[in-house]
C-alpha cells in the first residue's frame, strides 16, 4: 500500500493538427531524448502515408488501433495466505490506453520497415485491421 499521496494526473494539450489529447499522448512516447519535433514528424509523415495506403482519414484509423490493442482485463498478484494468486482484473481506462499506447510503441519499433514512419504507418495500419502479429507478455 502506497504511503504517500496519489500521482497527480497531468493534463495533456492537444495537438495542433486533429486536436486530440491522444494523438499528445501517442507522440510522446514515440519520442526519444526530448526530440519532439522528431516524433511529430514521425507521427504526421505516418499520418500522410495512411491517408495514401488506404484512403482513409488518419485519425480515424489511429483510433481505431488504439481500441482494437486496448486491454479490457489483466491479471494482478493477490497474496492469500502463504500463496500467490494471479486474480484477473478489469483495466482502468486511462491504464488501457496507456499500455495500447506503449505496445504501439514497441511494436511499431521492432517492426522490419525502413524508415520510422513507415513503420508507424504500418503497425497502425495492422492494428486497426487486428492483423498484428503482436505478442504481449
Amino acid at each position: 500500500m502506497a504511503r504517500r499521496r496519489r500521482a497527480e494526473i497531468r493534463r495533456l494539450e492537444p495537438d495542433l493538427v486533429y486536436s486530440d489529447t491522444t494523438v499528445t499522448a501517442f507522440v510522446n512516447k514515440l519520442m526519444r531524448e526530448g526530440k519532439k519535433n522528431l516524433a511529430n514528424r514521425i507521427f504526421y509523415g505516418a499520418c500522410r502515408l495512411i491517408q495514401e495506403r488506404s484512403g482513409q482519414e488518419p485519425l480515424k484509423v489511429f483510433r481505431q488501433a488504439v481500441d482494437n490493442i486496448r486491454p479490457k482485463i489483466e491479471v494482478k498478484s493477490r497474496r492469500v495466505g502463504g500463496a500467490t494468486y494471479q486474480v484477473p482484473v478489469e483495466v482502468a481506462p486511462r491504464r488501457a490506453t496507456s499500455l495500447a499506447l506503449r505496445w504501439l510503441t514497441a511494436a511499431s519499433n521492432s517492426r522490419p520497415e525502413r524508415t520510422a514512419v513507415e513503420r508507424v504507418a504500418g503497425e497502425l495500419l495492422d492494428a486497426a485491421s487486428s492483423s498484428s502479429h503482436m505478442v504481449v507478455v
